[in-house]
């Protein structure tokens, strides 16, 4: 069966590099995620082992889409009853690009008469829309008038891991966290420090990656519900994140902010991930901060200074984050940023960018070499 892992501009590769080391050797690389081939199983284990996909589609049909009617045609030969009954609900999403069909909404709203009158014709009655919370969502992705029809088999995505239940004013995913650990090549053997960690999100991603916790590990999939996939493919695949936690691992993880109250919700977020032993959180200035071992990582997600009157104390920021790396030579340092200047603020040219994509804002991934060799950085 064909799938398709989407991901955030910027990390396709390393989306790409995850797969594989779940054994799926047949990855292909395209704009916004990764082509993979398998069996159900694989589709199991890529929704609950993926740290920096968002959701894994999986491809019905493929067909030239220049009209209305063909769209509707297309989309009723997919043999709908295989995944959806009438006391079922659905919901479609769409995209699309370059193509004689210009309205998402209609695209949407044309899908789904199809489906409904599809199984109405089968089994009498017909399921409801429900775009809330669906039991099958549906997406459509029509691009210079190629239409490709997929099942979402993740449901909710795959950034929800289900510990971030609250969410404060700007919170960085969850999926590109884990991307920023994993770019550094930390491994668990040296300190990580965030000086900046709000609510959490990036030592608790970097705590579940050195444990060898599954991010699914606790929450749903919209493929559990499908009528025609056995639920004990699911238990097997859930009973094999259980068996490869490592808890013997012993973590160095401390996370800092100056706001007690953003870090009593990261104390929060740590206990519903079930990593609280291994992270610390401290109400602590950056100014204050004393990277007191010979060799760690420290990652920050500092303010980017959008606002005009913001800029002269995030600017102050990056030349702490300067000083405190000059001073602690055996550190390395990753910082995202989408301030231009923060090279020049900092001090030095990173030996390393990567744009990658906060939202919709533009940043660049500044990474500085010191104890965490250049060697174990993902490329």
């Amino acid at each position: 069966m064909d799938f398709f892992a989407t991901t955030a501009k910027g990390v396709e590769d390393l989306l790409a590099a995850e797969l594989q080391s779940l054994g799926i050797a047949a990855a292909v690389v395209e704009t916004g995620g990764v082509r993979f081939m398998g069996d159900l199983s694989v589709c199991y284990r890529a929704n609950l082992w993926l740290r920096t996909a968002s959701r894994v589609l999986m491809p019905l049909a493929g067909f030239s889409c220049e009209t209305p009617q063909h769209l509707y045609d297309g989309v009723r030969t997919i043999p709908w009853h295989d995944f959806i009954t009438p006391e079922m609900t659905l919901a479609v999403d769409c995209n699309l690009r370059d193509s004689t069909l210009t309205h998402s909404g209609f695209v949407a709203l044309k899908t789904k008469d199809a489906i409904v009158d599809e199984i109405r014709e089968r089994c009498g009655s017909r399921p409801n829309v429900d775009t809330r919370d669906p039991d099958l969502r549906v997406n459509v992705h029509l691009v210079k008038n190629r239409c490709t029809v997929s099942l979402d088999t993740s449901g909710t995505p795959l950034d929800r891991r289900g510990y971030r239940l609250e969410r404060n004013e700007a919170p960085l995913r969850e999926t590109l966290a884990a991307a920023l650990v994993m770019l550094t090549g930390w491994d668990g053997t040296v300190p990580l420090a965030d000086p900046m960690c709000g609510s959490g999100t990036i030592p608790i991603e970097a705590a579940l990656i050195g444990l060898r916790i599954a991010p699914g590990r606790a929450r749903r999939f919209a493929a559990e519900d499908w009528p025609t996939i056995p639920r004990a493919l699911w238990e097997e695949a859930r009973q094999e994140t259980a068996d490869l936690v490592d808890p013997g691992q012993i973590l160095n993880i401390r996370g800092s902010d100056l706001d007690p109250e953003v870090l009593s919700l990261a104390g929060y977020h740590a206990r519903q991930a079930g990593v609280n032993r291994e992270v610390v959180f401290e109400n602590l200035p950056l100014a204050d901060l004393t990277l007191s071992e010979p060799a760690g990582c420290l990652i920050g997600n500092p303010p980017y200074g959008e606002r005009i009157g913001d800029r002269p104390a995030v600017e102050e920021i990056c030349r702490q984050l300067g000083r405190i790396h000059r001073s602690s030579p055996g550190w390395s340092c990753h910082i995202l940023s989408a301030h231009p200047p923060f090279e020049r603020l900092f001090g030095r040219r990173a030996d390393r960018r990567r744009k990658l994509y906060n939202g919709r804002l533009e940043c660049q991934y500044y990474q500085y070499f010191g104890g965490v060799s250049r060697s174990k950085a993902t490329k």
